[in-house]
């Protein structure tokens, strides 16, 4: 099965989390922590960066890592790298995305995330509560 190296940003500001929803491709209309492929010679870090900038024209600081999801697609198997992350400048311009919110921790489940995505929500309303 093909593997696809990933990243994400667990975009926070202050009690929340944004979200953006897949404007393309199979997953269409899903949720998801935005972010993309990692380049060969980038670190995750870079890649993260580069991605946001891309798709959001922001630029964001990394604050730590969160965690690693695997998870397996009907056609190729998913590893995405998580990092929890905050804006360092710009606000959010659309330009892969269909929609973007941002939501608090008690409006995680109501948000309607591409099954990927879904892996972490209950790590990170332990996270968010602390």
């Amino acid at each position: 099965m093909k593997i696809i190296k990933v990243v994400a940003a667990i975009i926070r500001k202050n009690n929340q989390i944004f979200t953006t929803q897949r404007g393309y491709g199979d997953f269409k209309d899903g949720w998801e922590f935005p972010g993309g492929k990692i380049e060969d010679g980038e670190t995750k870090e870079e890649a993260i960066k580069r991605e946001i900038k891309e798709e959001l024209d922001l630029e964001i600081n990394v604050e730590s890592y969160f965690d690693t999801i695997e998870y397996d697609y009907p056609n190729f198997h998913l590893s995405m790298d998580c990092f929890v992350c905050t804006i360092a400048e710009g606000s959010p311009v659309l330009k892969e995305h269909e929609a973007a919110k941002w939501i608090t921790i008690e409006e995680i489940d109501d948000v309607d995330w591409l099954p990927a995505d879904r892996t972490i929500i209950e790590k990170l309303k332990s996270y968010f509560s602390k």
